[in-house]
């Protein structure tokens, strides 16, 4: 289990200027307090939601997690001269060939706190590091890596020693030590494996096949999922799972949903099994699809981070999903859910505090900036109180991050 403090971006797509992304909670005394979970000296929040119009850089917030994975994870496979997939702000002369930044802090088991980064560029890593601090000790760093080589701490950080020239320049320095059995980078290199899942709302690209299989393996997650889709009354009692191979040998799930039958009084008479992909809604499609990635991570404590939450669902859906990674009984496990949205319902609901409440807007040279409810001071020198219309205000630009529309007469 590892949970995400606070996530920084810079050079990548939308985002010109380094933005930094928290789910450290501000001190606040909004409801609900159950947001906001303590492990020892640290404190986090397992909700937070992103806003903004369409075209602000919300889904490029989302991608730039999925991106840093992507090169952890990746690094190791590449050949020398390999190029890295460098995709930086173009609308700012020089930013082309400057690098894109990233780096991420997280708490590891044991309140070990990990900030690790890199910058990189089309064709090499340009820089690295990895800071560890443990329990209430100072943060200390275990490599640094810049243009004149990489620096390893040979008491924190042994396993990396030696291998500094064995480094090749498009690959990191992490993702080599991790591959040649190195116990610490391993543990970082987990983070990035299972600690967190990049998945969008609009399709289940990375996670499709999910849920059928945890069905078919009947496994808990099927067992939490089928009561989720009880309580949400989506009209059937039961869900079926089974295995067909086909001529060729090629294997398929096929998934099918008990409905009850009833009498001509309204009694129950009987059970019609119904083809899940043919018979359900697309709704019910999204929400099944869904289910999956959400009740492993509520499951094994791990972060979900979800580009267009609302997408297909009703905003009452919305909003179940959220009470269940605030309530302790749901998430046991601490588990944190980060999605961007556009149900300006949500800011009226009283699920969200204000330092869960995020916002995505473009300045004047089509940078995106990004910033906390938190953040904002309005012209009255006075912050967005909690108690406040935070849907209404919204809605009227008060707090930015609205599309701004031509007026048709």
């Amino acid at each position: 289990m590892a949970t995400l403090l606070q996530f920084t971006v810079g050079n990548y797509r939308s985002f010109n200027q380094e933005r930094t992304f928290s789910m450290l909670p501000g001190s606040i005394q909004d409801n609900p307090k159950e947001c906001v979970v303590a492990e020892g000296r640290y404190k986090y929040l397992t909700a937070a939601a992103v806003y903004g119009a369409n075209s602000s850089g919300k889904s490029n917030l989302v991608m730039a997690l999925g991106a840093m994975k992507n090169m952890v994870l990746s690094s190791v496979k590449l050949n020398d001269h390999d190029l890295l997939f460098y995709d930086p702000f173009l609308l700012a002369e020089n930013t082309g060939s400057q690098p894109t930044h990233f780096e991420v802090v997280y708490l590891d088991a044991d309140e070990t706190r990990v900030r690790y980064g890199f910058d990189y560029n089309l064709r090499q890593i340009v820089s690295e590091w990895l800071f560890i601090s443990k329990k209430n000790k100072k943060e200390q760093p275990y490599f640094v890596r810049d243009e004149e080589g990489i620096g390893v701490d040979e008491m924190f950080f042994a396993e990396g020693v030696g291998l500094e020239e064995r480094t090749n320049d498009n690959r990191l320095f992490l993702s080599l030590v991790a591959q040649l059995g190195g116990a610490i980078s391993k543990t970082v290199l987990d983070f990035f494996n299972s600690g967190y899942k990049v998945i969008s709302g609009l399709n289940s690209q990375g996670y499709e096949g999910l849920t059928e299989r945890q069905f078919l393996n009947e496994e808990v997650e099927s067992v939490d999922a089928l009561q989720f889709f009880k309580d949400l009354q989506l009209g059937f009692i039961d869900i079926e799972a089974m295995e067909r191979e086909t001529e060729k040998g090629m294997k398929f799930i096929d998934v099918f949903t008990m409905h009850n039958v009833y009498d001509n009084d309204g009694a129950i008479a009987g059970k019609q099994r119904f083809r899940f992909d043919y018979c359900e809604s697309q709704g019910t499609q999204k929400l099944f699809e869904l289910a999956g990635p959400l009740f492993e991570a509520l499951r094994h404590g791990r972060l979900l981070v979800m580009d267009e939450l609302d997408a297909k669902m009703h905003p009452l859906i919305s909003q179940h999903i959220i009470k269940l990674f605030s309530n302790e009984k749901t998430n046991p496990h601490h588990a944190q859910l980060l999605f961007t949205t556009h149900d300006t319902n949500l800011l009226s609901s009283h699920l969200l505090r204000r330092d869960q409440i995020w916002f995505t807007e473009k300045d004047k040279t089509e940078s995106t900036d990004l910033y906390s409810l938190m953040h904002i001071v309005l012209p009255d020198g006075s912050k967005p109180r909690g108690d406040g219309n935070l849907e209404r205000n919204y809605i009227k630009g008060r707090y930015g991050a609205v599309p701004y529309l031509r007026i048709i007469e």
